[in-house]
């Protein structure tokens, strides 16, 4: 896991053959014979939330941690933190830890948002005069000023995670652990925390990032790894382990009886996936660029093929030409952002995907910030069945998520041939004669 800059340093963590090992009981009567007969009798079932786990993660990589529900992720994360201990194995940590675990993990919801600052920053080793120096910018980021003399039992869920991510963020940690929370922020909040994150990644700090966005995991981190009911089933750089392990969902999904419906596995998302007939209806009725500052959006997609437009169209294998055509609005900051066009099948699986940062595209808008592009693909290879085609519009970076029509456009592809698969592959057969035995 290490790289060449990073050997010589002492690793920020090391996991050596970690294991979490529950008892569960049918009933509060086992467990008490449990206490009474210790370990002469067994009453309890065994439930290994994780097997064996090793790994060293030197000082200043970035680790993404991948996996199901209930595979093990959490509990890991917990025993890196202190929140829980190994049933075998040992852990060593170098340095400061500051966590984003769990919705208001550390608060004491009758305590104040101020007096939880002083609480959660004392936990994490902070000396008080430390905290009164950061309290105003942890206030200012968290943008829950006016109400941070409440208690926190009175605070929404973004409320609570704005101010947990602050503190932890703004303490100056060594490690940095995040589990999943900034999906509760809003769209603002989320944009300036992974500007933030990624700061913290240029610097040096070391990070560990579990999530179900594999794009935000492939794209932020240097390593991953893949937990599977407890035990690491890959692990290495997340070019590789991301791409087994979704194929791995996607050979589940087909074994799944019921339909699926397009999805955004591999990219963020900070909202369902909506119909794109849902987002065309909200912006015929408001034509007007977004009102909220620093902000981006898509107001409309069109799609034509074989001179026809519309949001759903029949599409003739390797024969129609299909164009995309995305206008958008953006008050952002010192930024431009990106479009990127995802393809997904019927049952979920992503065929293809593109953006602008990666072809070298910068976006020209004009002076009210509007933009407009267009993307084609000559004999559209696609074979036949459904598709739909998302619009997808990201940061600079084509890390953070502003916006999406997902899916915007359905695709019905009939084809001549009776081939099967997703897309058509270009080839030539030639027949070669092979030369007799006599004539050798």
């Amino acid at each position: 896991m290490s790289s060449e800059s990073t050997q010589t340093l002492s690793p920020a963590i090391q996991a050596n053959i970690l294991s979490k090992t529950y008892h569960i009981y049918k009933s509060p009567s086992d467990r008490l014979k449990q206490l009474i007969w210790g370990h002469k009798k067994i009453y309890y079932k065994p439930y290994h939330a994780l097997k064996n786990i090793s790994f060293d993660l030197p000082k200043g990589e970035v680790l993404g941690i991948v996996g199901r529900n209930g595979a093990g992720k959490s509990t890991l994360l917990q025993l890196l933190c202190g929140t829980l201990t190994p049933s075998s194995g040992s852990l060593k940590i170098n340095g400061r830890i500051a966590a984003l675990l769990e919705l208001g993990a550390g608060f004491n919801p009758q305590f104040t948002g101020r007096e939880n600052i002083y609480l959660s920053a004392t936990v994490m080793g902070i000396s008080r005069q430390e905290i009164d120096e950061k309290l105003d910018s942890i206030i200012e980021f968290s943008g829950i000023r006016s109400f941070i003399d409440q208690p926190v039992t009175t605070y929404s869920s973004g409320m609570y995670v704005r101010l947990a991510f602050s503190v932890a963020t703004s303490v100056d940690p060594d490690i940095l652990i995040i589990d999943e929370a900034l999906s509760v922020g809003d769209g603002d909040f989320a944009r300036r925390s992974f500007e933030r994150i990624m700061a913290m990644r240029d610097s040096g700090k070391t990070i560990l990032f579990c999530s179900h966005s594999l794009y935000q995991v492939e794209t932020l981190c240097t390593h991953a790894i893949w937990i599977e009911k407890g035990e690491i089933r890959a692990s290495g750089k997340p070019d590789i382990v991301i791409p087994t392990y979704q194929s791995f969902l996607d050979r589940l999904a087909n074994q799944d009886s019921q339909p699926a419906q397009p999805n955004n596995a591999t990219l963020p998302s900070n909202s369902p996936p909506t119909s794109y007939e849902n987002a065309q209806e909200e912006n015929e009725s408001n034509t007007h660029p977004p009102s909220s500052p620093n902000s981006a959006r898509i107001t409309k997609v069109t799609a034509y093929a074989d001179n026809i437009t519309g949001n759903v169209l029949n599409i003739s294998s390797c024969t129609s030409n299909l164009a995309i055509e995305v206008e958008l609005h953006s008050s952002l900051e010192n930024e431009i952002p990106g479009v990127a066009i995802v393809i997904h099948n019927s049952g979920g699986q992503l065929v293809t995907s593109c953006g602008t940062w990666g072809d070298g595209l910068t976006l020209d808008l004009d002076a009210n910030g509007n933009g407009l592009l267009s993307i084609s693909y000559k004999d559209l290879p696609l074979m036949k069945g459904t598709y739909y085609v998302g619009v997808l519009l990201f940061c600079s970076r084509g890390i953070f998520l502003h916006d999406e029509a997902d899916p915007a456009i359905t695709l019905h592809v009939t084809q001549s041939g009776q081939e099967r698969g997703l897309v058509y592959i270009p080839h030539q057969w030639v027949q070669i004669k092979k030369k007799s035995l006599a004539g050798r």
